[in-house]
């Protein structure tokens, strides 16, 4: 394989015009699903002229599990999808068993049920994977389904839970699956191959990075980094198919990758990793039209930043960025009710190409997935929206998605 110009998915990518490959190799190891639930100290002693009143035993700490994404096909890459739990006041990480038989779970999503989770399948041949998880933690691999294109790299679930939605960087396409009740998955029920406009400058073609479903829950949004265009769906909630309703234009060769909305449902904030910004998009619920306004700077002065995703806290007061290039988290301050960013400051992200962040599901904390160093890195979000790191990276192959569980 030769090496990409693009660092979008990975180390390694197909150069533009090569046939499609699985660009984003990439994995790691660990969710606790039933281990490793972290357990208080031992009580003090007590003195033995307070013997009458014995110290109440602490309050067990709690403990909630985490999923890791990785690749398998990597000779330092993770065996599955891994497990793990984080203490939700320290931040510790505790590993846990290794759920197999999952190929190349570089991405993972979970269903609004809990008891599904969702996994790429990021190769040639791309694919999707669906993942029971019962209430005691076990796991049963309940299949794949072809999603018909390449390089399969980002999946979400609809908020009906009803339709799984993927996209294939490789390919620059995106698929639909029917999910059952038991949240195994159907058939493919449209693919939907991003034609025009022109690829962006250098790029071999289209380039679908993420798919998305917005706040309101009528549109799909798919962004496709070589055509360097936001693509906007209406999703038939009958038969699965989509059918373009918008597009949005972004500056030619900025390489759109991921975007996060405000809670509001009103604003989106995306990353592009080619010219290095964060955009502010304006997004009407009516219509599903995505406006991008200029791009803002990443505050990680020169060179190039490859910003890689944005993620929004609860409260829509702040929205951190991932930077590859220079290994840093940048903060910004939300205002106007989120149209406008604010730079604050960067933070070492205390690992090597930040690929994936995450936060815990009250925003108090902050996962960065490193995949080059193969960590997973922890930050405490203060009430001003500062990120203090807390712990020692933990160790997790190919660290490329971390997904703290509800």
């Amino acid at each position: 394989m030769k090496p990409s110009p693009h660092p979008s998915s990975g180390p390694e990518r197909p150069a533009p015009g090569l046939p499609a490959l699985p660009g984003r190799r990439g994995f790691l190891g660990g969710l606790l699903a039933t281990a490793a639930l972290a357990a208080a100290g031992p009580a003090l002693a007590t003195p033995a002229h307070a013997a009458a009143r014995p110290a109440p035993a602490p309050a067990p700490r709690a403990t909630r599990p985490l999923l890791l994404g990785t690749y398998t096909s990597e000779a330092e890459g993770g065996t599955g999808i891994g497990t793990a739990a984080y203490d939700t006041a320290t931040g510790a990480i505790t590993p846990g068993p290794v759920i197999t038989g999952v190929d190349n779970p570089s991405y993972l999503a979970l269903h609004p049920s809990g008891s599904t989770v969702y996994a790429v399948a990021e190769q040639e041949a791309g694919a999707v994977t669906a993942v029971g998880i019962a209430p005691d933690g076990t796991y049963e691999v309940l299949g794949s389904r072809a999603t018909g294109g390449s390089g399969t790299t980002h999946l979400s679930v609809h908020p009906s839970g009803r339709w799984l939605l993927s996209a294939n960087y490789g390919s620059g396409s995106v698929a639909v699956h029917p999910i059952a009740e038991d949240g195994s998955l159907g058939e493919r029920t449209d693919l939907v191959t991003h034609s025009s406009p022109p690829p962006g400058p250098g790029q071999g073609g289209p380039h679908a990075h993420q798919i998305v479903t917005a706040p309101d829950g009528g549109h799909v949004l798919a962004v496709d980094l070589g055509t360097d265009t936001v693509y906007t769906y209406a999703l038939d909630e009958s038969a699965g198919t989509l059918t373009e309703v918008s597009r949005a234009a972004l500056a030619p060769g900025s390489g759109p990758r991921h975007l996060a909305f405000h809670p509001g449902g009103r604003f989106a904030y995306l990353a592009c990793e080619l010219d290095n910004t964060l955009v502010v998009c304006a997004y009407d619920p009516a219509t599903g039209a995505l406006t991008p306004g200029p791009g803002q700077s990443t505050g990680t002065g020169s060179g190039t930043s490859y910003p890689s995703q944005p993620v929004v806290t609860g409260d829509g007061a702040y929205v951190y960025l991932a930077n590859r290039g220079p290994n840093s988290l940048t903060r910004y301050a939300l205002e106007d009710d989120g149209a406008a960013v604010r730079l604050l400051d960067t933070v070492p992200v205390g690992g090597d190409w930040p690929r994936q962040l995450a936060l815990s599901p009250d925003s108090t904390l902050l996962f960065a997935a490193n995949q080059r160093s193969s960590t997973v890195t922890v930050f405490r979000v203060g009430p001003d929206g500062s990120l203090t790191a807390v712990g020692d990276p933990f160790p997790a192959p190919v660290a490329v998605c971390v997904l703290p569980l509800p």
